[in-house]
């Protein structure tokens, strides 16, 4: 049944008002406009106008998305980070305001490091933070690697879409697994890694645990799984005095730095996010004699 763009705006309105009150004006233009490919103001000439049976369709399959609970997102297949639109889907995590803290750390000390710095972006899943950097550090050579095909094919996307394909490129890895040869030498290895406890996944937020990837979520028992294996691993890879950024989990600041120093390194830069909380961490590995 065809309608009105009012009509469906309204309609979507009326649906969202119980579970959003007075968000759930804003709710229901974003998702009619990207149902229909209209921006705000479009919709609103076009408000006399019949949209498509197509269009009606998808809306309220939008809206009926929201409502059961799944992330705006992976609604509407894209996300802002960075001055960066991303493509998002249920394969990578949400880039989230979290991580602007740790690509922060990271483009603040990769504009200072040598010519064409080569930076390795572990577990890259959308490719957010190492586009960032590479959008940031017009000379840097940045690889996004994750174990993930899916998350890979979202992160080649990505990078095609910010034409970054001349200096950005993706390959599968898997952190777990010791470094090959073939990667050679990195300036840069920077990470989010998996850090959510085994404890803490089933505490998740249903719109997190039931919609985004376990793969990317799950750290193991003490969520540190992935912090060992990559100091493990790729600590090989990272020139003498090169640099590593990780994001952690609230509270896990003082176990990640003493991996890192375990694995012989220096800590350099604690950073809080917006609330306070330690979230990501700079350090510098031990030159070599």
């Amino acid at each position: 049944m065809v309608k009105k763009y009012a009509d469906l705006y309204l309609d979507a309105r009326r649906a969202l008002l119980e579970k959003e009150g007075r968000f759930a004006s804003n709710i229901a233009r974003e998702l009619v406009c990207a149902a229909s490919g209209k921006s705000a103001e479009q919709m609103i000439s076009d408000r006399e106008l019949y949209a498509s049976e197509e269009i009606c369709e998808l809306a309220e399959s939008f809206v009926s998305r929201y409502l059961a609970g799944e992330p705006m997102p992976y609604i509407l297949g894209q996300w802002d980070f960075y001055d960066m639109t991303l493509t998002v889907t249920p394969d990578v995590l949400i880039p989230r305001d979290d991580t602007m803290v740790v690509t922060e750390l990271a483009v603040k000390k990769a504009l200072f490091l040598q010519q064409d710095p080569r930076i390795l972006d572990l577990c890259t899943g959308s490719g957010c933070i190492g586009l960032a950097i590479a959008k940031r550090v017009k000379d840097a050579r940045v690889t996004l690697a994750d174990i993930s095909q899916a998350a890979l094919r979202v992160a080649r996307r990505n990078v095609q879409d910010q034409r970054l394909a001349a200096r950005v490129k993706c390959i599968p890895l898997d952190v777990t697994k010791p470094a090959q040869e073939f990667l050679g030498t990195f300036h840069m290895i920077v990470a989010n890694p998996p850090y959510i406890t085994t404890r803490e996944m089933a505490g998740l937020d249903p719109s997190v645990r039931d919609f985004e990837p376990t793969i990317a979520l799950h750290g193991g028992e003490d969520g540190l799984d992935f912090y060992r294996a990559i100091l493990e691993n790729y600590s090989t890879v990272l020139c003498p005095g090169g640099w590593i950024c990780f994001e952690f989990g609230k509270g896990q600041e003082k176990a990640v730095c003493s991996l890192l120093q375990d694995h012989g390194y220096k800590i350099i830069e604690l950073r809080e996010d917006t609330q306070e909380i330690i979230r990501a961490v700079l350090a510098q590995k031990r030159e070599e004699a």
